[in-house]
């Protein structure tokens, strides 16, 4: 283990809801909770601000709104919170060549590898640094833990949320870490712990003095003898920069159980194709597929199929979720499907057969959905001159999800405050404005389209030698949560986006976001 405290841990606070204050001037300050908004939608993040009413990730979106009825309920925007993720990604291997991502908002960092750091001030100047690149370059704020270990510069993050920064001294870990939780220790979750309190052990202190002996048998060998170490402020972890990608998957879950077959097989259809293009998108394929159903009684069942060799022809995998799929009983009802690939390879093995079989199968029911379709003759010979009777059904509404950027073509750029009874209410506000006019139209409006999230830091004129470092924190004060501009915090009306989904790159942190919920207070830049 060395020496100097030179891991340094990064946790972006509060990263979604923070996100969506810096975007939307009106709501910086403000209760702010980021998640899926049907009646089974749970909470992504949740801002400091809402926490106060016990508002914390993973939590029923219900039981949120009895919580902070006054909050602004968001459904995420992740192409926005990606790119801010890369942006911060880009500041923290310009530190090291060794940068760990855990998921968009967080990573570990060895400060030692890229001649960073190497001693306890030298670690200090470097977090410090950090977290007003950040600032700058995002208009966000991070905390920051260093130390020795991961384990313990992960634990000195947690203590200096929101916005601070903690450095553990070397020689003062098992004092640190000794009145603390059994579940501040990695590997320690629900089960565990309860395990161990069983047996009379609550603190990491207790579990030091039980012995290895003793957590052995409670544990196992592999749990026990790792789970001894780390209550002894031993870690010898290193940061890994290369996480291999384990699998690619897509997941919905629906606001009502699906009931209709067809629908269920439809459904698993469209997830195998989304699953496919992400698939490409990595410029990977794979040769086990993987269905996942979460029955009405929230019981679930994961069926796979190994194929000869691994593909990304979406037909190949849309017909094997489908023979899959005809394992399950779905009779009492759907709540959640999903449709995975694993056994990844960066190459494609052509399964002619498979892939021949699949477009014929696809061309049939082509066939057949042409032949059941009356001719654009026939359909207008059809078509009663006059009545109601005779009236075209209308279009489908479109949908506007609470949150995400829209543009008017006399307003400009705004944002979906909430929608419903075919009205969709937009404020009018950049990340750059003053907290803005509301304004309510048709959802049919030809003048409102969606848009693209805007950049949180209004982007400047590049000066030749300019680097973040040059670019003084408060100048981004506009983009920062913790401002204090007016405007009242506001509560989406329904008609949201009925369902929740997860498109998932397992072990790709680059596009999997993480929930955190709790947080601490102050802005401590000194050892604990």
């Amino acid at each position: 283990m060395r020496t100097a405290p030179t891991i340094l841990h990064l946790d972006m606070d509060a990263f979604f809801a923070s996100a969506e204050q810096a975007s939307k001037p009106s709501l910086r300050g403000k209760a702010v909770v980021v998640g899926g908004l049907g009646p089974r939608g749970v909470v992504s993040t949740a801002s400091y601000e809402a926490r106060v009413f016990g508002v914390n990730s993973a939590m029923p979106m219900a039981q949120a709104r009895r919580r902070a009825p006054n909050a602004a309920y968001l459904v995420p925007r992740f192409s926005l919170y990606k790119e801010v993720s890369e942006q911060v990604m880009g500041l923290l291997r310009a530190l090291s060549p060794l940068v760990e991502p855990l998921s968009l908002d967080e990573a570990f960092v060895d400060l030692e590898a890229g001649g960073a750091a190497w001693d306890e001030r030298s670690a200090r100047l470097a977090g410090v640094k950090l977290r007003a690149d950040i600032r700058a370059v995002t208009g966000l704020t991070g905390s920051v833990g260093l130390a020795a270990s991961k384990m313990l510069a992960k634990i000195a993050s947690e203590q200096a949320k929101p916005d601070g920064l903690v450095l553990i001294d070397p020689g003062t870990e098992r004092e640190l870490l000794g009145p603390m939780s059994v579940r501040i220790l990695p590997g320690v979750g629900p089960a565990t712990g309860d395990h161990l309190r069983r047996a009379g052990i609550t603190t990491v202190e207790e579990i030091a003095e039980a012995g290895e002996d003793e957590l052995v048998r409670l544990l196992g060998k592999a749990h026990g003898h790792a789970l001894f170490a780390m209550a002894l402020a031993h870690d010898d972890r290193p940061v890994v920069s290369d996480r291999e990608t384990k699998s690619v998957s897509v997941e919905d879950t629906y606001d009502v159980d699906i009931h209709d077959r067809v629908r269920v097989g439809l459904e698993v259809q469209r997830l195998a194709d989304r699953c496919v293009r992400r698939l490409r998108g990595a410029g990977l394929s794979g040769r086990t597929i993987v269905l996942k159903v979460r029955r009405y009684d929230f019981s679930t069942l994961t069926r796979s199929e190994t194929l000869r060799g691994p593909t990304d022809d979406p037909g190949v995998v849309q017909e094997a979720a489908a023979r899959l799929l005809e394992g399950v009983d779905t009779t009492g009802g759907v709540r959640l499907l999903g449709v995975g690939v694993s056994g990844l390879a960066d190459y494609t093995q052509e399964d002619l057969f498979a892939q021949a079989q699949a477009q014929a199968q696809a061309e049939a029911r082509a066939e057949a959905v042409a032949a059941a379709e009356p001719s654009a003759e026939e359909d207008v010979r059809a078509e009663p001159d006059t009545g109601p009777a005779g009236a075209k059904e209308p279009p489908a509404e479109r949908r506007w999800s609470a949150g995400h950027d829209v543009r008017h073509d006399e307003f400009g750029h705004g944002w979906v405050q909430g929608s419903g009874l075919g009205r969709v209410t937009v404020r009018f506000e950049t990340p750059y404005s003053e907290p803005g006019r509301v304004r309510t139209f048709r959802t049919d409006d030809p003048r409102l389209e969606p848009a693209d999230p805007l950049p949180l830091v209004e982007p400047r004129p590049e000066e030749p030698g300019r680097t973040p470092a040059d670019v003084e924190p408060e100048a981004s004060g506009a983009g920062a949560p913790g401002s204090d501009p007016t405007g009242r915090a506001v509560s989406s009306p329904g008609g949201q986006v009925s369902s929740d989904s997860a498109d998932q790159v397992s072990s790709d942190p680059a596009s999997r976001p993480k929930s955190r919920s709790g947080g601490g207070a102050g802005d401590a830049t000194s050892s604990p």
